[in-house]
């Protein structure tokens, strides 16, 4: 099908669809969620505005307080899909070869949408807060700089996927340097997924305990919402487990875990968090530091993809985990926050990035050293001056060896017969045609007269023959008319 709108038309519906498409659907979604659990709970609609504003916010890691309770530990499943679905809306929308000018308003449409809709939630929170005592205006600084940075990311990821390569040229750096987000992104994927598959075994460990946390509620609906809220704390519990797979530590108020120490303390009563460990300690836990090693044999792997020489490849090493590290400790800073009485509850920001970075540092570069991924640079030959020695010259030059002459060559003629006059009976030239099969031809002729052929007339035949003396002949002046012939030739009667 032929689009036959103007090229005009096209970017500006590009451009409305990136700056509207991803929160527009994450509104639809939250405004579902919130009238069904109302449906459910049997209450009127009153708030439902602000309760949808309230969790738009939400998801893009602004607190919510309630009652005087902030709750700043904020699910991160939600704020992946919108960084996922900006990075792909804007992913479409840029075009490989596209201008700067294109690009900037790409990612200023990315930008502007999320901020003009949280303008409109938190006046909408502020219009609801009046009819809703216990709900609570966030701050407008924290709101805005939380959707933002949201936002910031899911277009940078989708505009570097498409023109990162070309904007990495054109600022003069080296190739490699773009191809350093391909091994971070596979080593916080391979970190991530290892993590999230202990997380999962020790989740089946623990099942008795997860079967006790849903017991609390009698109600189908009440165990719905643990098994909705456990699905979107999901990452969250991921997070803490990478951190302690790298050596740092997580905690849930005084509670404590790593690899080599456990404290206990009082956790939430959410069905997910049955998978952290309890005292004491076992030797199990200290096989975490296998997933953080496995990881960093993932990025030295993608590294060594293309050999580069030593100072290149240390440097595209250090790029990628760098970038991976930031990541990491992005995760880790989104899915941390106040969580009531039970305190903060996250990672140790101060060891979980340098953690992470010094992993896929060292055993990266080891893992490219041993796969050959480290090339000797192409040297340029320099041309160098050479000191010519000093050479005293001689009295008496030495005598030079005499030439034997060299043998004279006779003359060509000027024109050379073209065949031989006689050529040799045994030559080595082919005839031009050759013989039929039918007629043999004698290899070797013999000269030979002509035999005179000698014919025999049949008796009789002189008889009928006219006697020569009885011709008569006519000269040319008695010639008679109708009469032609030549003097000396009979005449034909």
């Amino acid at each position: 099908m032929v689009d036959n709108r103007s090229v005009g038309s096209r970017q500006a519906r590009d451009l409305f669809r990136v700056a509207f498409g991803p929160s527009a659907v994450a509104l639809v979604v939250i405004a579902a969620v919130v009238l069904l659990q109302l449906l459910i709970a049997n209450s009127d609609m009153t708030g439902a505005s602000g309760a949808i504003a309230s969790m738009w916010l939400a998801v893009h890691q602004v607190p919510v307080s309630i009652s005087g309770r902030e709750l700043g530990v904020m699910p991160l499943l939600p704020v992946l899909a919108m960084v996922w679905g900006t990075a792909r809306s804007t992913a479409a929308a840029t075009p490989p070869q596209g201008s700067w000018f294109v690009i900037r308003w790409i990612v200023a449409s990315a930008l502007g949408g999320p901020l003009l809709i949280a303008a409109i939630s938190l006046a909408v929170i502020h219009d609801a807060s009046s009819v809703l005592t216990q709900l609570q205006t966030p701050n407008a600084l924290r709101a805005f700089s939380g959707v933002l940075a949201v936002h910031a990311i899911g277009a940078t990821i989708g505009v570097s996927s498409r023109a990162g390569r070309r904007l990495v040229t054109l600022a003069g750096l080296p190739r490699w340097v773009a191809d350093a987000g391909r091994p971070a992104r596979a080593g916080v994927l391979a970190l991530f997924g290892l993590s999230g598959l202990v997380t999962a075994l020790s989740l089946v460990v623990h099942w008795s305990t997860m079967h006790e946390l849903f017991a609390i509620t009698d109600s189908v609906f009440g165990q719905l919402s643990l098994s909705l809220l456990s699905a979107l704390y999901l990452p969250n519990v991921i997070v803490g487990t990478s951190a302690v797979a790298v050596g740092s530590s997580a905690h849930v108020g005084l509670a404590t875990f790593s690899s080599f120490t456990v404290f206990g303390g009082d956790i939430p009563a959410l069905p997910v968090l049955a998978a952290v460990p309890t005292p004491p300690l076992g030797p199990i836990w200290v096989a975490l530091l296998i997933v953080g090693a496995a990881s960093a044999v993932v990025v030295g792997q993608q590294c060594g993809r293309r050999p580069l020489p030593l100072l290149p490849a240390l440097g595209k090493l250090v790029i990628a985990s760098a970038l991976a590290a930031v990541t990491m400790a992005l995760l880790g800073y989104a899915g941390g926050g106040e969580l009531g009485n039970f305190g903060h509850v996250g990672v140790d920001q101060a060891t979980f990035g340098p953690a992470v970075f010094l992993w896929f540092v060292a055993i990266g570069g080891l893992t490219i050293a041993m796969a050959g991924g480290i090339v000797r640079a192409a040297r340029t030959a320099t041309p160098r001056a050479v000191p010519v020695a000093d050479v005293e010259p001689d009295d008496e030059p030495e005598p030079q060896p005499e030439r034997e002459p060299e043998p004279e060559l006779e003359p060509e003629p000027e024109f050379a017969p073209a065949f031989d006059a006689e050529p040799d009976a045994e030559s080595d030239l082919e005839p031009a045609f050759e013989p039929l099969a039918d007629e043999p031809v004698d290899e070797d002729p013999v000269d030979f007269e002509p035999t005179p052929v000698i014919r025999t007339l049949p008796p009789g035949f002189d008889d009928h023959l006219p006697d020569p003396e009885d011709l008569e002949y006519i000269d040319d002046d008695d010639a008679t008319p109708g009469r032609t012939g030549d003097k000396g030739r009979p005449a034909d009667d």
